[in-house]
């Protein structure tokens, strides 16, 4: 490495032990679900039951991290924050107004944004061991919920419980399909707003775009991230739209065909500049139609996925090519709700087409940790509870609720 690279992260460590001083008291501590490893088993090996495979078989070594949500960052993050009606749109992605450690005179005239970007760099450099192996990383999730689709509208027309019960067992009522359901026009015009929105930031705030675009699955969100990031947003090359599409980014798994994704095939067919994970299965692998997957089980499925993404992501040399801080996933209500929990950050929910940022940082468990990791709780999936026949209504105190059920 030249000298003056030497001399440079030297320079930018000596000016970040503030910085990690002052993290040290803002990293929140909400309860969070055992990540500690998980037994694996013939639907997948990161410990998810579906409820009709026996577990068996060896897991696959991954690395293994602990989140923690960095407060005094985000509003979202904040417990004064109302969660009812936030608009990332209209706050700045709710970035707080504030000082960092590492501002300095030559600072003067940088957006928030661009003082922010500074921050997290020296949060990344500092957190390098004298041999410069990463064991501490610090990222920013953008985590987008898809915007209205075609069963968010069917839901509200029949009502949660008879939603639950019967219809959202149906591929849809004659007129509106919502197997995999797919954007309605309001949904179509909220992920436009996230255009507009990521268009201005990038341009007058000097905000970072994302490195990595992660998906998930269902056609709802490769639509939302298409049009959010497909087009008229000024990305640097080497950052161009390309989704990446994760199985494990799907909403929690439920009897509702609406979770059901479509065949690798189709959605090629239809998102044809999409990138998949490897060892994407043609056909839905989780999808049941009996079967729910619980919070206990869908917290299992994100902190694996927070384990893949990070350690594909966080690499001992800065120069390599597959290093990445800000990464954006689009996503839904119920696997975001999972990922928060995992990350330790409090409750936030999102309606459709809301946008959520989180400052992250990720320890990986030593290698030389030998402590048996402690097997999951309650992780089965459960038996769904549904209607054998359309209630006549959902709605309290009207009409006929007593309904019978499979």
């Amino acid at each position: 490495m030249p000298g003056w690279l030497s001399l440079r992260r030297i320079i930018v460590c000596v000016a970040a032990v503030a910085t990690l001083l002052a993290v040290v008291h803002s990293l929140t501590a909400f309860p969070r679900p055992s990540n500690r490893g998980f037994a694996g088993n013939a639907n997948d090996d990161m410990g998810l039951n579906t409820g009709d495979a026996a577990a068996g078989g060896d897991t696959k070594p991954r690395v293994r991290f602990t989140y923690t949500t960095v407060a005094g960052v985000f509003l979202q993050s904040e417990a004064s924050t109302i969660a009812d009606g936030f608009d990332y749109a209209t706050s700045n992605f709710g970035l707080i107004s504030r000082a960092y450690p590492t501002d300095d005179a030559a600072d003067d005239g940088q957006t928030q944004w661009q003082r922010f970007a500074k921050y997290v760099m020296a949060l990344n450099e500092a957190a390098r061991d004298a041999e410069g192996t990463t064991r501490v990383a610090y990222k920013v999730l953008f985590m987008g919920r898809h915007g209205e689709g075609d069963h968010n509208v069917a839901e509200a027309e029949y009502g949660t419980a008879a939603w639950n019960c019967y219809w959202a067992q149906q591929d849809g009522n004659g007129s509106v399909a919502w197997a995999d359901a797919h954007l309605t026009p309001t949904g179509e015009a909220q992920a436009a707003k996230a255009n507009r929105f990521w268009a201005g930031q990038l341009v007058d705030e000097k905000q970072p775009a994302p490195q990595r675009f992660y998906v998930s699955p269902l056609t709802r969100c490769l639509q939302t991230a298409s049009i959010t990031f497909g087009s008229g947003l000024a990305l640097p090359l080497q950052f161009q739209f390309r989704p990446i599409v994760k199985e494990y980014l799907r909403e929690d798994v439920s009897t509702h065909t609406c979770d059901r994704r479509a065949s690798r095939t189709a959605l090629h067919a239809a998102f044809p500049v999409a990138m998949f994970e490897d060892g994407f299965a043609e056909e839905d692998p989780l999808w049941t139609g009996t079967t729910d997957e619980t919070p206990a089980a869908n917290d299992v499925r994100s902190w694996a996925l927070l384990d893949d993404i990070f350690s594909s992501t966080t690499h001992d040399d800065d120069d390599d090519d597959n290093d990445a801080t800000w990464l954006s996933f689009t996503s839904h209500s119920g696997e975001i709700t999972s990922l928060l929990r995992v990350l330790g950050h409090r409750p936030f929910p999102l309606s459709t087409g809301q946008i959520i940022p989180v400052l992250v940082r990720a320890e990986t468990v030593p290698d030389d940790d030998k402590t048996p990791p402690p097997p999951p709780t309650n992780t089965e999936w459960a038996k769904a509870d549904t209607c054998k026949a359309p209630p006549i209504t959902s709605v309290a105190d009207q009409g006929d609720t007593e309904y019978k059920r499979s």
